[in-house]
């Protein structure tokens, strides 16, 4: 009996039985449909940040100061800052992270806000595109005038439209507030998690001249964040090193560990690794219902074997051989296992489309998904379809042919 005649009988008995047939296949979907869907996600998740990242630049370096260590002349100051930029050539762009969270308000809603203070620097850092009006300039900075950049996520939520350049919102602690000047309005920060989220439910931000967040909150907060973008990508350690030891020199501390320097780009290879591990996890788990569809599929092959007794022994009686009757049952066990694995496959693609539309991420299907997958479910039918298949082959012919 060639290939062709076992696929032609293993399709007949297949669907003979169509309803057994598909819940056998049922753990097999379950389990690649699971594990496609995650993986693709969890890929296309991975793309996504990495896009953040590499919008921030792969030339910007976070320096922190080590609030457990630092004393308060230890803390970073604007004038730092300007000789930063002055003193050390590697150093493009230099922009002081602050941040209070607060109120904010217009005539139509208030909500909780992040307010954050840097100067105007931070477009070119932070990378963030503009979609109507400016940021705030070096000249607005130093005169901490009282303007505020939003996102359009805040803007649509405070007067129900993105074009919102020239008006005013309430900004600050819930006991003191101030009137700002909207200047610009940015894409949102959160686009990322969809509509995951309601806009609502979203932290408003707002980016204000830092000199003008001190004002607001009657004192000059400490800068223990401080983002430096380098002129290019080889000289982003270079600047990271000499912006800390000027900063050390300057404050008289190079005794002490007190600042921390962090190029983002591993950062992210940190969060990379981790989601990797964590889709692995979640993955793994979810293979476990493709061992329970195995141990299914093996079920209904020696249900099958039991019901095909008397055929397997007219087969025997009219010369079969053992590695036909064998081979045959195989093919069957396969072939379940395979159109679970390609409609499980199907599925999983296209639940990973929907869960992606929501969390507003496009996942990511490789050939070595497909492939992978494929191979999963052969690998499964081959594994649990050997044991019913060699209990068929092993059938006496004549106490087969005796079976009622």
């Amino acid at each position: 009996m060639n290939l062709i005649e076992n696929i032609k009988m293993a399709i007949d008995s297949i669907m003979s039985n169509k309803m057994r047939s598909f819940l056998t296949m049922l753990g097999i979907i379950i389990g690649i449909s699971s594990v496609i869907s995650i993986v693709s996600l969890g890929v296309g998740g991975q793309n996504t940040i990495t896009g953040e990242f590499e919008k921030i630049g792969v030339s910007t370096i976070r320096i922190t100061v080590k609030t457990a260590e630092a004393e308060t002349s230890d803390y970073i100051t604007y004038k730092d800052i300007e000789q930063l930029k002055e003193k050390i050539d590697y150093i493009k762009y230099a922009s002081p992270l602050k941040y209070q969270t607060g109120v904010a308000s217009s005539e139509r809603k208030s909500r909780t806000s992040m307010i954050y203070g840097t100067n105007e620097d931070m477009i070119y850092i932070d990378n963030t595109e503009i979609l109507y009006g400016r940021f705030f300039n070096k000249i607005e900075f130093e005169e901490g005038r009282a303007l505020a950049v939003i996102d359009e996520t805040a803007a649509r939520s405070f007067f129900g439209t993105s074009k919102v350049v020239g008006r005013t919102l309430n900004i600050g602690s819930s006991a003191n507030t101030k009137k700002v000047t909207i200047v610009g309005v940015t894409k949102s920060q959160f686009e990322m998690f969809g509509s995951m989220v309601e806009e609502d439910e979203m932290p408003v931000i707002i980016y204000v001249p830092a000199t003008f967040l001190d004002i607001l909150y009657s004192k000059e907060s400490r800068i223990s964040e401080l983002y430096i973008m380098a002129d290019s990508k080889e000289n982003t350690e270079a600047a990271g090193i000499l912006a800390t030891n000027m900063l050390m020199n300057r404050h008289g501390n190079r005794d002490r560990d007190v600042y921390k320097a962090e190029n983002l780009m591993k950062q992210l290879d940190q969060i990379n690794t981790v989601l990797g591990i964590f889709t692995a996890f979640i993955a793994a788990v979810a293979a476990i219902s493709l061992l329970v569809g195995g141990v299914g599929v093996m079920n209904i092959m020696l249900v099958s074997v039991t019901e095909r007794t008397r055929e397997i022994g007219i087969r025997k009686a009219i010369g079969a051989k053992t590695s036909n009757i064998m081979f045959q049952f195989l093919t069957e066990s396969v072939i379940i296992s395979c159109l679970g694995g390609i409609i499980g496959m199907i599925l999983g693609f296209a639940g990973a489309y929907l869960l992606g539309q929501l969390a507003g991420i496009t996942p990511t299907v490789t050939p070595q998904i497909v492939i992978v997958s494929i191979a999963f479910s052969s690998a499964v039918g081959i594994f649990f379809g050997i044991y019913p298949a060699r209990k068929a082959a092993k059938l006496d012919p004549i106490e087969a042919l005796r079976y009622e």
